[in-house]
């Protein structure tokens, strides 16, 4: 059966010859509000004008043949036009040249299930995950490789000398997520396929909107100030005048907490820009300094592989521009929350996607505890 998929707006189920939802890779919906080719290139390929769409892509990539956003969409129509074996070739090249998306792995990892190369696509999909752990429809896609694995396992098991008996109702019970051979289950499919679709057009409607030049600093409200204690008149002779009363403890009580907040959230912004100015440098001994010590990688990563693996991405590139707009930030005692949108700028890559720091109170500075890509 035909693989079924929209580019770039949305992501529909995939046909019954695929365990996978397709994925979308954010860069390309931003290239496209923004890059007149790249636009058209889009509009062409979701009016299904496959051919005009190759050829704008290729007179494009003949001046360019590194634009990463181009290129993705070139596999795109690859795909659409069912020349499989090219938009392998795209996606994996791709994943070397740009090894900081998720996305291109994802695709890959669908193509190769498509072929029942399970093996290639679990690990396509574990790579994904380590550039990009809260990437959810990767995630879900491993499981589903990893039920087709565990079903071709039980069966081989079934057919062996001496079997155990429990594994005929452990294929039974994988089976049953499936409608049909090969087919994934109604329920995770659709579910996969409208988390894609969300983040796609969450993609859009930030690169539709021009970035700040120079995004705003958080905004911190004034303490109000203590009501002044009221000095009391002179005593006279005869009555003898009765005391002052003391200010009201309300106000005086609410100052401090606030003060406090603000405080913590300009030093929490001014970490949180130390770090981005950092990577910006490529200064890698003030980026790693601004992660906890108790900071631990996703994906299972040590902390030491992960910091050789840091070093290879950022002293590897040539020039380094990261910055970021709508920051907001939540404070609660000791630790915090800074959410914003990041724009990445490389001599390869130009990304733009939602990003979460947590943070801890470390003596007088802030350092991070986790990162996650997405809304988390």
């Amino acid at each position: 059966m035909t693989y079924r998929f929209s580019i770039p707006t949305r992501v529909r189920a995939m046909g019954r010859a695929s365990l996978l939802g397709w994925s979308l890779l954010a860069a390309a919906a931003a290239a496209a509000a923004t890059g007149g080719d790249h636009a058209a290139v889009d509009s062409l390929i979701q009016a299904r004008r496959y051919d005009e769409a190759r050829a704008l892509a290729d007179k494009f990539l003949a001046d360019r043949p590194r634009d990463v956003q181009m290129r993705f969409l070139k596999g795109v129509i690859q795909l659409e036009t069912d020349r499989r074996s090219e938009a392998i070739a795209t996606f994996t090249q791709l994943t070397q040249d740009a090894p900081e998306l998720p996305e291109p792995y994802n695709n890959l990892a669908v193509l190769y299930a498509g072929q029942g190369q399970y093996d290639r696509a679990r690990a396509a999909l574990e790579s994904s995950l380590r550039t990009n752990p809260s990437y959810a429809t990767a995630q879900e896609n491993l499981g589903d490789v990893y039920a087709r694995l565990a079903a071709d396992a039980y069966s081989q098991a079934l057919q062996m000398e001496g079997s155990s008996p429990a594994a005929a109702p452990k294929l039974a019970a994988i089976r049953s997520l499936f409608q049909g051979p090969g087919a994934p289950a109604a329920g995770p499919a659709a579910l996969a396929s409208a988390q894609a679709a969300g983040a796609s057009r969450r993609a859009q409607a930030v690169a539709a909107s021009a970035p700040a030049a120079t995004p705003p600093a958080v905004a911190v409200a004034a303490a109000p100030a203590a009501p002044a204690r009221p000095v009391p008149a002179a005593p006279a002779p005869e009555p003898k005048a009765a005391p002052a009363p003391a200010p009201a403890p309300v106000a005086a009580s609410t100052a401090a907490p606030a003060s406090s907040e603000a405080a913590s959230k300009q030093a929490v912004e001014q970490a949180v820009r130390a770090w981005a100015a950092a990577w910006s440098a490529k200064d890698m001994q003030r980026y790693l300094d601004a992660y906890a010590k108790d900071f631990v990688p996703a994906g299972g990563q040590s902390r030491k592989a992960w910091e050789e693996e840091r070093r290879v991405r950022i002293e590897g590139k040539t020039d380094i521009k990261v910055s970021l707009d709508d920051l907001v930030i939540g404070i609660d005692g000791d630790t915090a929350r800074a959410r914003f949108r990041q724009s990445y700028r490389s001599n390869a890559l130009n990304v733009r996607s939602r990003k979460t720091l947590e943070l801890k109170r470390e003596g007088t500075d802030w350092h991070i505890t986790r990162e996650a890509v997405g809304n988390s």
